[in-house]
């Protein structure tokens, strides 16, 4: 009877295990949940992963095979967290080699300070704390920059003294400096536990407010 069934949806069982290999192993979607990228990711953003952007892995395994490219400052990428394994995403601020600090929130990299504008200040729902004031600030250094948030209202690891990233290891931060649990908190993170680049906003909903489709982010690039 099993041998059967399985013979009558071979064709089905074989696209299950093609689909299952392509997404471990090529490309992948991760749904955002939390803040910790905002305001570049919003809770909801599913983002289409790049697995072949730096290394070839063998399936579900952490084991690579072949490199591919190399990690920048400024992607955003996804990977396994060194603490507890929980697949993450956030930014890459530190190479291999690189020496990086902060102080009172400004980074430092490479003893060359890094450049902020503020660009906009507003309210919005910050877990527990309710409604606060939120500053949106324009980061630029090392030829890219990006629009990240401040929450001066709330407790945060704001500085560190310098370290040198260790080789094939990198720095990550979140866009939310104020709001995410990054390398400030877990450490370096080695490259075989890198998933892949980050690249676009497939689709977006907004699950504060009963799942509307926001579709101005479908197919949004990423900066």
């Amino acid at each position: 009877m099993k041998t059967n069934w399985i013979r009558a949806n071979k064709g089905f069982l074989m696209f299950v295990l093609l689909f299952g290999v392509f997404r471990t192993a090529v490309a992948d979607w991760n749904p955002i949940p939390s803040a910790s990228m905002r305001p570049n990711l919003l809770e909801g953003d599913v983002v289409f992963v790049n697995r072949l952007a730096y290394n070839v892995k063998v399936p579900l395994t952490d084991i690579v095979l072949q490199r591919t490219g190399e990690p920048a400052r400024g992607d955003i990428v996804t990977f396994s967290s060194p603490a507890d394994h929980t697949r993450l995403i956030k930014r890459i601020i530190a190479l291999p080699g690189d020496t990086v600090a902060m102080r009172n929130e400004q980074l430092f990299i490479n003893g060359r300070p890094v450049d902020y504008a503020l660009l906009d200040t507003v309210s919005e729902p910050v877990g527990k704390a309710g409604q606060i004031t939120v500053q949106q600030v324009r980061e630029s250094g090392n030829g890219r920059s990006r629009q990240i948030q401040l929450l001066p209202q709330i407790a945060a690891r704001r500085d560190f003294a310098p370290v040198t990233v260790p080789a094939d290891h990198f720095m990550m931060l979140g866009d939310n400096r104020d709001n995410s649990a990054d390398s400030r908190y877990f450490g370096f993170v080695p490259r075989e536990l890198l998933i892949g680049k980050a690249e676009g906003i497939l689709v977006s909903a907004d699950i504060l407010h009963g799942w509307r489709p926001r579709l101005d982010r479908f197919g949004m690039a990423l900066q």
